[in-house]
């Protein structure tokens, strides 16, 4: 029987900082549109991003550290065995 977890829809991104082989991964509960508006506007006014995720956490990323970012819906996670 296959279960799949109900829950709201999420935001994945992915934040490439320079000088670091790794990027931030995460989901968040805003819009595709409230992330983009967030980056746009932390380096139109030299500032912070601040973006928190579904734990809770609040992730703080310099405006001149952003090489870039990814923003998609997140994909489904499903939980069981399921035929289709």
């Amino acid at each position: 029987m296959a279960t799949s977890k109900k829950s709201s829809a999420h935001t994945e991104v992915k934040i490439g900082i320079s000088d670091s082989t790794h990027e931030l991964t995460f989901e968040c509960a805003s819009s595709q549109a409230e992330v983009i508006a967030a980056v746009n506007a932390a380096i139109k006014a030299n500032a912070v991003l601040s973006l928190s995720d579904t734990k809770g956490r609040e992730l703080l990323v310099p405006y001149n550290k952003i090489n870039y970012v990814e923003v998609g819906e997140s994909s489904e996670r499903r939980v069981g065995f399921a035929s289709e």
